[in-house]
């Protein structure tokens, strides 16, 4: 029997390389015997600070529509002011209730190609409950203790294993940093002898 590659992924719903990666990361369980150990952050973990961000951002925006003009993909970044942490959130009801592609999918459409802000409650209720998610259980998740401090945790997770920025991809002892990389991350699994037949 055929073994199943465990991959973290650490993901933050504010970065617009996670919004590239969003387009591709899932043929990785198409094509390969591998499971995410899905690790998504909140807030600022996983991306630059406040002050530095400001000083990236103007060069971010222009290679993130270089790179989403290539791949044929809408790029309208969301305000500037979009807070994560609530999407993260929802994302652990997601993957729990076997939705998680839907939901990052949809989630990333929305902020990035739509524009909209993912901090806000209410956009996080609509794509949660266009994919399936029952809304009663999304406003719970949103604000839950328990999703919550496994972000916590996750950051703290990612830090001990030298991890800085997203989406980073992390199977045994490789480590895989950015959206540019899942190339990379196909042919490792590749070279495991675990893909698809």
């Amino acid at each position: 029997m055929t073994e199943t590659a465990k991959v973290k992924l650490f993901f933050n719903f504010r970065s617009p390389y996670c919004y590239i990666a969003s387009k591709t990361i899932f043929s990785l369980l198409d094509d390969f015997h591998a499971e995410f150990d899905w690790k998504p952050l909140a807030g600022w973990t996983g991306r630059s600070a406040p002050d530095r961000a400001k000083v990236k951002i103007p060069l971010v925006r222009q290679d993130i529509r270089r790179i989403t003009k290539k791949m044929g993909i809408a790029m309208n970044p969301p305000p500037i002011t979009t807070e994560p942490t609530k999407a993260g959130a929802a994302s652990l009801l997601a993957e729990e209730r076997g939705l998680l592609r839907e939901y990052v999918v949809a989630m990333m459409d929305k902020e990035w190609a739509v524009g909209q802000d993912i901090g806000d409650p209410e956009i996080i209720l609509t794509v949660g409950q266009d994919i399936g998610l029952d809304k009663k259980e999304l406003l719970n998740a949103l604000e839950s203790p328990n999703y919550l401090a496994r972000m916590e945790e996750n950051w703290q997770e990612a830090q001990s294993l030298g991890v800085f920025g997203v989406p980073t991809f992390v199977i045994g002892e490789d480590i895989f940093w950015g959206s540019d990389r899942i190339d990379y991350v196909r042919d490792h699994l590749q070279e495991l002898g675990l893909a698809k037949l």
